[in-house]
Formats: C-alpha cells, sequence, structure tokens
C-alpha cells in the first residue's frame, strides 16, 4: 500500500517554504520551532527524500522540495475546498414571494436589489398571480409572503401602503399644422369604451368597471392579459385605456380623469401576507424590506439595522 501525505505535514513545508524559516514559520502556524522541524522530518521520511537543506545562511529548498512544493499548495486547496463545502449550510436559505405582475415589475426589482446586495446567500423566488388567488395559496402555505392589492380598510394582511388608482391613456398624437384628419379621436372619447385589463379577480379592474357602470358609461373589453407589461403595450399602442395603482404607471403613458368624463376611483391598499406559523429569519428580513421600501412614503419606518448573511441563513 503507498503511503499517504498528511496535510497537517504538508502546511508545515508550506508554511516554512514560505517564510523561509522554521522559527517564522511556527509563529504562522502556533507552533514551537521544534514542532515544525519535527514534521517536516516526518514528511521527509513519507516522501524518502530531503526537502530542505540548512545551513549557517538558512533554510533552502532543494530540487525535490521544489517539485514537492508545487503539489502541495494543489492538494491542501483541493482540502480546503471540500472541507468548506461539506461545512456549509445544508440547504440554501430562500423565500417564495406571491405578487401580481405589476407588482414584481415596477415594484420589487428595487428590493430585490438591495435586499441581494445585503443578503446574497438567500434565494428569492417571485411567483406572478392576481391577488385573491394569492390570499387563498398562502393560507394553503405555498408561499412564504404575498404582497397584493385589497379594497382599501379590507381586513387581512399588513397595511404597506395605500395607493390612488388611475386612469391612464396612450399618450396623444402630436397634432398637424393642418388639424386632426377627420374622423380622428382619442380613444378615451371613444363609445364603447375600449379597455385593457388585468384578467377577472384583479380588484383594480373590479374598481374600473363598477366606476364605469356607476355612470352609465358603455365598456368594452378590447384587451386582457396578466403581464403589465402587456397591458402597458396594449395602451401605448391605442389600444384601449385602463385602470392602474399609480406607481405602476410608466412615464410614457398619460393620466386622465374628470377633465375627460372618467370618474373618480377609490384608492387600494397594498398589503403584506405571511405565512402561518414562526417565519424563518431571511422571510422576516424581505418583509422588513418591503414595509420599509414600498411602505415608507406611509409609515415612516425605520431602516432595519443590518444583519449578517450567515445570520439570514440561520
Amino acid at each position: 500500500m503507498p503511503a499517504n501525505l498528511d496535510t497537517d505535514l504538508l502546511r508545515a513545508f508550506v508554511a516554512v517554504a514560505d517564510s523561509a524559516s522554521f522559527t517564522r514559520a511556527g509563529e504562522r502556524l502556533g507552533r514551537t520551532q521544534a514542532a515544525v522541524s519535527q514534521q517536516v522530518r516526518r514528511l521527509e521520511d513519507t516522501v524518502g527524500k530531503r526537502v530542505f537543506e540548512r545551513d549557517t545562511h538558512g533554510v533552502r529548498m532543494t530540487r525535490d522540495g521544489e517539485v514537492l512544493l508545487a503539489y502541495a499548495r494543489r492538494m491542501l486547496t483541493l482540502n480546503d475546498e471540500v472541507l468548506a463545502l461539506m461545512h456549509r449550510s445544508p440547504t440554501v436559505a430562500s423565500v417564495r414571494i406571491g405578487t401580481p405582475d405589476d407588482y414584481a415589475t415596477m415594484l420589487l426589482p428595487e428590493i430585490l436589489a438591495r435586499f441581494n446586495a445585503a443578503y446574497p446567500e438567500v434565494m428569492v423566488e417571485v411567483i406572478c398571480d392576481n391577488s385573491p388567488d394569492l390570499v387563498a395559496e398562502i393560507d394553503k402555505g405555498r408561499y412564504d409572503l404575498a404582497l397584493v392589492t385589497r379594497h382599501a380598510g379590507e381586513a387581512g394582511g399588513e397595511l404597506v401602503r395605500r395607493e390612488p388608482v388611475a386612469w391612464v391613456a396612450p399618450p396623444l398624437d402630436p397634432v398637424p399644422p393642418a388639424g386632426p384628419p377627420p374622423g380622428h379621436r382619442p380613444v378615451e372619447s371613444l363609445d364603447p369604451l375600449p379597455l385593457a385589463l388585468f384578467p377577472k379577480g384583479c380588484v383594480v379592474r373590479d374598481l374600473a368597471v363598477a366606476a364605469l357602470d356607476g355612470i352609465g358609461r358603455d365598456w368594452r373589453v378590447a384587451f386582457t392579459s396578466k403581464s403589465v407589461v402587456a397591458v402597458h403595450g396594449a395602451v401605448m399602442g391605442g389600444l384601449g385605456v385602463t385602470a392602474m395603482e399609480a406607481c405602476t404607471v410608466p412615464p410614457s403613458l398619460r393620466r386622465i380623469g374628470a377633465a375627460e368624463g372618467f370618474p373618480d376611483l377609490p384608492d387600494v391598499d397594498i398589503a403584506l401576507h405571511r405565512a402561518r406559523g414562526t417565519a424563518p429569519k431571511p422571510v422576516r428580513l424581505l418583509a422588513d424590506a418591503i414595509h420599509d421600501l414600498v411602505g415608507r412614503q406611509l409609515l415612516g419606518r425605520r431602516k432595519p439595522d443590518p444583519v449578517s448573511a450567515k445570520e439570514a441563513a440561520q
């Protein structure tokens, strides 16, 4: 059977080679000079070669020692990598958060970017769906958190921010010098009014159609999608008018209201739901970040104290 190289002996050998001194190597390793010398002699016995020449001028590495040094460094690096891998946490800390597509696109990116910078070891998974469906699923334990829309003042979840809802239309085309073409009308003046909406179950959709019904305005659904980017694109392309939370309106679109004959829309609440039971630390940290960055205008919360990534994973 071939002999096995002891990594402790290799570490002593590398320390002497790097410091060119048994005494300094001992200080580096927390051992006496005699203990380091003994380890090097044991290594030489194992490999059957002299690795150092000692004389009055100090310590010099032999040719065999130079060959061994390159292998020793590689072996120690591999040893340390394996131990670090084996000693890591058995599971990577993770958080599953459900939210409508418009919040995932317009609200969460800044939050997740800051959260990742502070806690890079925590994996975040975002699932998009309508708010009522997300609330039902978090009660089943499918998600850790759900950032959703609810009617203003409605019970359930933690109030993060109260948000106004706006009517949104495409930008007005520049009027040519000769005037608008015959028959041209802004999309918001069409009858019935074409709407670009999220699917049924969306809280803002329900508010919008109820408000139109309340003033007797005829409407039709011209476009529907779960994707806020698609709804933005449909409005930008003139397919219809929409209603959305003010924080999700891009600057490229035009807000309209009473001047164009549209009824006021009630505010909505942005609310945070948590899964039942005691939440792991990563979940609590992300919830704090959401309250801080989304709710700071309303709640005036201070930023949470910094916590290390290691603590976040516990």
